[in-house]
């Protein structure tokens, strides 16, 4: 599996080490990860809101993807 930014916030959770990915998340300013926006805001528009780049935080999360 391979993340891109045009997954949801709860769909990166669903393919990542949970604990790991709301570490890394949390990291980079995306607190309320249980709110409504993130079952629809993408990482991209998520990242770019907290000031972040998208490309950056798909390779930091990568390193806690669940294998197959």
């Amino acid at each position: 599996m391979k993340l891109n930014k045009d997954m949801t916030v709860m769909e990166v959770l669903e393919y990542c080490d949970q604990q790991a990915a709301v570490e890394v998340l949390q990291s980079y300013g995306m607190h309320c990860l249980g709110c409504a926006i993130a079952h629809g805001e993408t990482i991209e528009q998520a990242a770019l809101v907290h000031g972040n780049d998208p490309d950056e935080l798909i390779r930091e999360l990568e390193k806690h993807l669940i294998a197959d």
